[in-house]
């Protein structure tokens, strides 16, 4: 998905299936991946779904059509926003389909796993975190590969290969997306300690724990 959402291609229907399939993949996996610690019913599970899949599309599939219709003359920008595309989609859909964890908190524990309470500033961190090492594992797994095209077309073996040129790219992708999966995924702890300090009163005053944990979620 993410290596048909990097080509550039010339008919719309082309570029809503890979958009669509992507974006509906990353909202799965975040809601299912993401704290559950709160309270979410089926009903608000499914329409957070829908309009994280249909916002994230939207803000997908745009820049692809004004690609397609030539409006951007810049060479570089051309070759590069398709990468830039497929980052600021999966740090959208992570910010937007766990966006109920910085409204509602998550659950925070002492050392012993006992439940204190219920953090919004918690929920904020693990959603930024997050955030952060889909930026890392999308954006290196999307440019790595565009700048080994560049140097590629330069090579006598393009000129006499041009078909090659998909392989390559898709080889690349999946070597660099699957060396960044676990260093993204490593970036941060899946269990996180946070400073009490840095927590809302009501949790402050439940504990005497100047240190408490919570669960990031993937």
């Amino acid at each position: 998905m993410v290596f048909l959402s990097l080509v550039q291609v010339k008919s719309l229907k082309s570029i809503i299936l890979p958009q669509l399939s992507f974006c509906t993949y990353s909202t799965a996996f975040n809601l299912i991946n993401g704290n559950k610690s709160y309270h979410r019913g089926l009903y608000e599970t499914v329409l957070l779904a829908t309009g994280v899949i249909a916002s994230t599309a939207f803000f997908g599939i745009l820049p692809r059509l004004l690609l397609m219709k030539n409006t951007v003359k810049n060479v570089f920008l051309r070759e590069t926003l398709p990468a830039a595309i497929l980052t600021q989609v999966s740090a959208l859909s992570v910010a937007t389909s766990r966006s109920l964890e910085p409204l509602r908190g998550i659950e925070v524990m002492d050392k012993e796993g006992n439940v204190i309470g219920y953090s919004r500033r918690a929920g904020t961190k693990a959603v930024r975190d997050t955030t952060i090492s889909r930026v890392v594992l999308f954006g290196t797994s999307a440019f790595i590969p565009e700048v080994f095209s560049q140097f590629f077309k330069k090579t006598p073996l393009f000129v006499r290969y041009p078909q090659s040129l998909w392989t390559l790219k898709l080889s690349c992708t999946i070597l660099v997306m699957g060396l960044m999966v676990p260093v993204s995924f490593s970036m941060f702890p899946q269990i996180q300690r946070i400073q009490c300090s840095k927590l809302e009163q009501e949790i402050q005053f439940a504990t005497e724990e100047t240190e408490l944990f919570y669960n990031r979620g993937v």
